[in-house]
């Protein structure tokens, strides 16, 4: 048993005397099972959630909790973790809506309880911890690494994108730039072919997008210049193109192919590497030919009827990304699944049947999960609730069951050597 946990009036995180946990999978409020929970990891933070009542179980079953036990005209607030990289939520917060003219923001909230006075947390590990780890980011030198690039590359717009990035929004793929080392993304998409309930980087409706699209692309030279130097110079070396702050990358296939082919004309080290909705099959095969090495492709259904709600495509299907799987791994380029997960969905049978179908189909060697952070009432507004969820770590277990070779984890991993390509030779490293 989980105890129920709540913020009062003054912010302050307590346990309810009379209530366990509930935690939420889709439409419906759970208990959790011993396998959803662990204790809260270093690097999670504490959060409450706006507007929001908590829900818990008393004796006579489920409560929802309107008040403060302990001051009893004072309303109490629902709380939650957010996960570092490397962990995969198993259930969202139960609650109730005590202002729904509060929009949540885009936050990855996960359920947490109270158990023999330690915090627990509904998520499983699910990738090394390590290199993620926030206590290697935002750290007190970033501002003086920003500096230093900046001066290096004065006249390069990506490199002033990034250092807002990396001091306005703590992006850890932006500030890996600065750093001098592992995946550093290089943004280059004003405009996107989709339009995603749960976009990050435009605003919706209701609620203000955390973070805001590049606003001038750059040139092929920007790009060289900055991938090479980062291919070159740092240690285990990926440059990532299509990052939070942009729109679909493979729209700008042109300028990226002509980037790529000037950069291995000069460094054959690292990989570079593409986050991509794989929609625009045009631009995912020149990519593929100017020598690309890996793309990770966004999905949050392998069904036609829930892909079209989700990323709500222009002008492209799922048939045309599964015609973009087929040509890139018929290029002997690298596939990930890059799965947008929600308790709740992806874990219903149908879904998870037709995932690992899609997977088998396309020879996927990776599934990376990424916690999808959106308001599940918004969310599950055009879902069916027809079908049971068997819950996060059932689906896991089904998918690792079903494709022993596919790896399961949460980022990118350097691409292997592909025919005709030369082995990777060390270069000489400039500290920043």
């Amino acid at each position: 048993m989980f105890r129920c946990l709540y913020a009062n009036a003054e912010g302050e995180l307590l346990d309810h005397p009379g209530l366990t946990m509930l935690g939420r999978s889709g439409m419906d409020w759970v208990e959790p099972e011993a396998a959803e929970m662990i204790p809260l990891p270093q690097g999670a933070s504490l959060v409450s959630i706006p507007g929001r009542a908590p829900a818990g179980v008393d004796e006579g079953g489920c409560a929802a909790l309107a008040a403060d036990p302990f001051i009893p005209d004072r309303e109490a607030t629902a709380v939650a973790a957010l996960l570092p990289q490397g962990f995969t939520r198993t259930l969202y917060p139960a609650y109730t809506s005590m202002d729904r003219a509060i929009a949540l923001p885009l936050l990855g909230y996960a359920a947490i309880g109270l158990k023999n006075e330690r915090i627990y947390v509904a998520a499983v590990q699910t990738d090394a911890h390590r290199q993620w780890h926030p206590r290697y980011f935002n750290t007190e030198g970033l501002p003086r690494r920003v500096d230093k690039l900046k001066r290096r590359m004065p006249d390069n717009g990506i490199v002033r994108q990034l250092a807002h990035c990396s001091l306005q929004y703590g992006c850890f793929t932006a500030q890996n730039i600065f750093y001098g080392r592992w995946e550093g993304g290089i943004p280059v998409s004003r405009s996107c072919n989709a339009d995603c309930i749960g976009c990050i980087s435009e605003d919706h409706p209701e609620v203000a997008a955390p973070q805001q699209r590049l606003k001038t692309a750059p040139t092929a030279d920007e790009v060289a210049e900055l991938g090479l130097w980062h291919l070159q110079n740092a240690r285990d070396p990926i440059i990532s193109f299509g990052q939070g702050c942009e729109g679909e990358p493979a729209l700008q296939a042109p300028l990226l192919a002509a980037a790529i082919r000037r950069i291995r004309e000069r460094c054959d080290r690292g990989t570079i590497n593409m986050n991509t909705n794989a929609g625009y099959t045009k631009g995912i095969k020149a990519l593929c030919d100017a020598g690309i090495d890996s793309l990770r492709i966004s999905m949050f259904s392998a069904r036609e009827q829930y892909y079209d709600y989700y990323h709500r495509p222009r002008d492209y299907g799922l048939n045309d990304v599964k015609h973009s799987l087929d040509y890139a791994r018929r290029r002997g380029i690298k596939l990930a699944l890059n799965l947008l997960l929600f308790p709740g969905f992806q874990d219903r049978p149908a879904e998870t049947a037709a995932l690992i179908k899609l997977m088998r189909d396309h020879d996927i060697g990776m599934l990376q999960l990424r916690n999808l952070n959106i308001d599940p009432d918004r969310l599950f507004a055009g879902i069916d609730n027809d079908e049971a969820a068997q819950g996060v770590t059932t689906f896991l277990c089904a998918v690792q069951e079903a494709l022993p070779e596919v790896e399961i984890g949460n980022y990118s991993r350097p691409a292997p050597l592909r025919e005709g390509k030369a082995p990777h030779h060390p270069q000489a490293k400039e500290e920043l």
